[in-house]
């Protein structure tokens, strides 16, 4: 087992409009997961997901507990799941996941973004190819036999395994199943009493590319201006 990959990470935005960010993403999630699947999690598994990336964070109790009781509502919004598509400058592949009820507004943000940063929002199929959507697990290592684990799971769907950093830096264990196994993998964990930190599904790039470094910073400044819209709820992309 050895260090597993990841694209670069950037950390643009103050600490505190990022956990504001976070709390807003999450605080979707949970609306989707609630009119999906019910309010109770112990039948939920996409809610009880909600609930571990909530405390990833450290999104407040009581704010977690108003998400779901505002996903109950009749007059709840209804959020629409869209992934748009991509290059940024100097040809970088981008994946924009957004949760909006609006989708006339969101693709006219994010195409002004994409413009305003020099690049180019495409069709869907030109960019998503470049990438393959994969559940990612991350565990603390504490208390964790990593060879044994992962051949335990081996059947549950794991592709990868390796070593990797959490929100804060901290080691992880980073386990990544395929899309169409991210309940087999939860389930997994679940009945090892292995809670994870996180678990979300990503988009893992199949290839990276390498800039310079004032053009990565380029790159890094459109991402940043992407994600700071309030319809979306994550960007992937494929710098190095």
């Amino acid at each position: 087992m050895g260090r597993i990959f990841e694209v670069r990470k950037h950390t643009m935005f103050a600490r505190w409009d990022r956990m504001a960010k976070q709390f807003t993403r999450i605080g979707k999630e949970i609306a989707i997961a609630v009119k999906v699947g019910g309010p109770d999690p112990a039948t939920n598994p996409a809610l009880r997901r909600c609930f571990q990336n909530a405390k990833s964070v450290n999104m407040p109790k009581d704010r977690v507990e108003a998400a779901i009781k505002r996903a109950q509502g009749k007059d709840t919004e209804n959020y629409e799941e869209i992934l748009y598509e991509g290059y940024g400058p100097h040809g970088v592949a981008i994946l924009v996941e957004t949760a909006t009820d609006n989708h006339v507004r969101t693709v006219a943000n994010v195409k002004n973004n994409f413009t305003k940063g020099h690049g180019t929002l495409g069709n869907n199929g030109s960019v998503s190819f470049q990438f393959k959507k994969m559940g990612v697990f991350k565990l603390k290592p504490e208390g964790l036999n990593p060879d044994d684990l992962e051949l335990e799971l081996i059947d549950f769907g794991l592709e990868e395994m390796g070593e990797g950093t959490g929100e804060h830096d901290e080691p992880v264990l980073v386990l990544r199943a395929a899309f169409n196994d991210f309940g087999r993998m939860q389930k997994a964990l679940e009945e090892k009493g292995i809670t994870p930190i996180s678990s979300e599904n990503e988009w893992i790039p199949v290839s990276t590319v390498e800039l310079p470094e004032d053009q990565a910073q380029e790159l890094l400044k459109l991402v940043d201006k992407i994600e700071q819209d309030e319809d979306v709820q994550k960007v992937f992309h494929n710098l190095r």
